[in-house]
């Protein structure tokens, strides 16, 4: 089983995602943050396998809750979504965070973006 935490500002997001992910035999959501500082507490507390992270969150940024839950965590995996198709945010994305996964929301993060996490060294 694949543990989820959900990290986004806009609730009906939240809920999208997570209705979404349930779907999936394999996944479970195991808890849901509202800002980047949430989220580091939450993934220290229920020790997820992937943090799929809002880049745009109040108090912390997906990238730098993302760097911040490495460090305890390092095995860690993360999807950063962001509903802006920026190269320079993707290859920043690509540079902090080894092993992570970069989707605009524009597109959309599907279940082979999640396996494909699973998978990542």
């Amino acid at each position: 089983m694949t543990r989820i935490l959900v990290a986004d500002d806009c609730d009906v997001v939240r809920r999208g995602i997570k209705h979404l992910l349930r779907q999936h035999a394999g996944w479970e959501v195991c808890g849901e943050a509202v800002d980047g500082q949430e989220a580091v507490e939450k993934a220290r507390q229920l020790s997820p396998d992937l943090v799929l992270l809002d880049y745009s969150m109040p108090v912390l940024n997906g990238i730098e809750a993302a760097r911040q839950i490495r460090e305890t965590q390092p095995n860690t995996r993360f999807v950063l979504c962001s509903m802006y198709m920026d190269s320079q945010l993707a290859s920043l994305a690509k540079k902090e965070q080894r092993g992570s996964d970069y989707q605009g929301r524009g597109g959309r993060v599907t279940g082979e973006d999640i396996r494909g996490s699973e998978n990542l060294n």
